[in-house]
């Protein structure tokens, strides 16, 4: 079994190295002669040392220009040569357990894909209050938060990639488009549990309360026209870091 590990990533100097820090490791713990590996980094338009870095650590990188995360996730994905794909961002970091996990759910024979309940530190109470909803609703919904989405490449394939026209939550749309292909099949869209993701939590420090709410506001009153302008989705393309 060969496995693509799939990083978009807009100027992640900082974090970067972490994360691929993180996947050597977990990849290392969970060495096994069957199963191979690539990490490809997505280099978005990066106006700082992102690309450099990843380089230097030893990776793939693929330049994709037009600062769009399902076009560069796309990017990664048609590099890619493994029978399975996991997309990750790049501000978070994978753990040994959590791989564990992906490929046993893998080897059982029984998924599409899968995503994972997410871990962030130091959040104020009603950020954390917002990531309980979320993952209840993730659960519930069988719905990948974009941090980390798994699946077999053949069906990634099939059902056309990340939807291009969206600018956000293309996680989301994809989830229910692997859940369809899976259906058909016999075969689960799942979100593990057992070891949540760690995901930065950085648009908090980042970003206001007022600022965020408008735009989760925004995204639920006029999904299509907000989800189909970058414009209006400040807290993904502003460039703030």
């Amino acid at each position: 079994m060969h496995l693509s590990i799939v990083i978009p990533a807009f100027n992640e100097e900082r974090l970067i190295e972490r994360c691929l820090q993180s996947i050597a490791a977990s990849l290392a713990a969970n060495f096994k002669s069957c199963f191979t590996s690539e990490i490809i980094v997505v280099d978005n338009n990066s106006t700082d040392n992102t690309a450099h870095l990843a380089r230097q650590a030893g990776v793939q990188v693929v330049f994709e220009p037009i600062n769009q995360i399902g076009r560069a996730r796309n990017a990664g994905a048609a590099r890619a040569t493994g029978d399975w794909l996991l997309f990750l961002d790049a501000d978070s970091i994978l753990n040994p357990g959590l791989l564990a996990d992906i490929l046993w759910l893998i080897e059982d024979g029984k998924s599409v894909g899968c995503g994972s309940t997410l871990h962030m530190q130091g959040l104020p109470r009603w950020a954390n209050w917002t990531l309980r909803l979320w993952t209840g609703m993730s659960i519930l919904f069988r719905w990948a938060a974009g941090a980390l989405v798994v699946c077999r490449s053949d069906a990634f394939r099939d059902v056309g990639g990340f939807n291009q026209e969206l600018y956000a939550a293309d996680e989301i749309s994809l989830s229910v488009q692997l859940k369809q292909w899976g259906r058909k099949r016999g075969l689960q869209f799942i979100i593990l549990t057992k070891h949540p993701l760690e995901t930065s939590s950085r648009k908090v420090a980042l970003y206001s309360g007022r600022e965020i709410a408008s735009q989760i506001l925004r995204v639920l009153l006029h999904p299509h026209r907000t989800l189909q302008d970058k414009k209006q989705l400040s807290i993904w393309y502003d460039g703030r870091r």
